[in-house]
């Protein structure tokens, strides 16, 4: 099939570059009353597959490359996304499949060269409801500062704000780029957490009893939003139902897929059966610190993650201190599938120990 959004394309000459100037004169989302078909099934090939399992265009040529934390987090220096080979975009794939989120500091990456880019990992997501920069529709912008009416978090915990994105999605992210270009002089951290540990961590028959569950996973909280505020909603699809256990198609670990965000109802539950365990699985990843980082923005930081493993929150706590600008590029990937043959990340290495020793 064809890809989806591939009518939408803008030309180049249209796509105006620089957002962070822009961003600094104020506001500039605009929302066009554009109505889109809707996206199409295609074949997702996960460039994954194509990576050195060594990773060595990146190890080889990066100054330094670090964990930060055991399970979720890995940093590179001295690596530019703008001047990425076609290996080390496979192989970036890779790294970001078995670690979760990978950070890189001081890029010169531009709004045009990330669209470039993603488009290396999928079709890019046009949002459903989401305003964006004129003549660039596939790019989501963060823009928050001491003007943000601060009553639109005044109802919600710091921990409700855990998601991943646009999972309402028959064929929901997977690869996902954020440059943050501008910083308030203190704040606006993000956090991300390991949907691989999230598995690990739970009891072999907590385990037993979510594997093969299914969830429905719905935008329909997006859609009245905009609604409510005479926004055009794009596409009329707003829900999907996924396994709460899913399976990367390029480690072959198991996840677990749920969050705050998007995650409805287990299909096959009365309300309260499916409250109770949605609940006990929401506090499992919001107070699951063992399997977390923190990452402390600097000014053109990147982050890249695969949405398909992981949770990620930002933390407001900047919005009386200053503006926080970045844009996302958002590829889309497979349709979430759960393998019973799969294995669990500990699991995996566990036996490849075990062949060594």
């Amino acid at each position: 099939m064809a890809p989806p959004n591939t009518e939408t394309a803008v030309p180049e000459i249209e796509r105006f570059d620089d957002l962070k100037t822009r961003a600094r004169q104020g506001p500039y989302i605009v929302y066009p009353d554009t109505k889109y078909p809707e996206i199409e099934p295609f074949e997702h090939n996960d460039p994954g597959h194509r990576a050195d399992p060594k990773k060595s265009s990146i190890y080889d040529n990066a100054e330094k490359v670090f964990d930060l934390t055991p399970h979720i987090g890995t940093e590179v220096h001295g690596i530019q996304l703008s001047k990425l080979t076609e290996q080390q975009k496979d192989d970036l794939a890779l790294l970001a499949a078995e670690r979760g989120v990978v950070f890189f500091r001081d890029q010169d990456i531009t709004v045009n060269q990330g669209i470039k880019l993603g488009e290396h990992y999928g079709p890019l997501h046009i949002h459903n409801t989401f305003g964006h920069p004129e003549g660039l529709p596939e790019i989501h912008v963060v823009r928050f500062d001491t003007k943000t009416p601060q009553q639109l978090f005044n109802y919600r915990g710091a921990g409700d704000g855990w998601h991943t994105d646009v999972s309402y999605e028959e064929q929901p992210l997977g690869l996902t780029f954020l440059k943050i270009d501008t910083l308030p002089e203190i704040g606006g951290d993000t956090m991300w957490s390991s949907g691989y540990a999230a598995y690990d961590r739970l009891s072999p028959a907590w385990q037993k009893f979510v594997e093969g569950l299914e969830a429905v996973h719905t935008g329909q909280m997006q859609v009245d939003e905009a609604l409510a505020n005479g926004h055009a909603v794009r596409r009329k699809k707003v829900e999907s139902v996924h396994p709460l256990v899913r399976t990367h198609p390029v480690t072959g670990w198991k996840s677990l897929y749920v969050q705050h965000g998007f995650t409805k109802r287990i299909v096959g539950m009365s309300k309260r059966e499916s409250d109770a365990v949605l609940n006990f699985l929401l506090n499992h990843i919001e107070s699951g610190h063992d399997f977390q980082v923190r990452f402390r923005w600097t000014e053109d930081s990147v982050a890249v993650w695969d949405n398909r493993i992981t949770n990620h929150n930002a933390i407001f706590d900047y919005l009386d201190v200053g503006l926080r600008h970045g844009w996302r590029v958002s590829p889309q990937a497979e349709k979430p599938f759960y393998d019973p043959k799969s294995k669990s990340k500990r699991q995996a290495e566990n036996e490849r120990l075990a062949s060594k020793a």
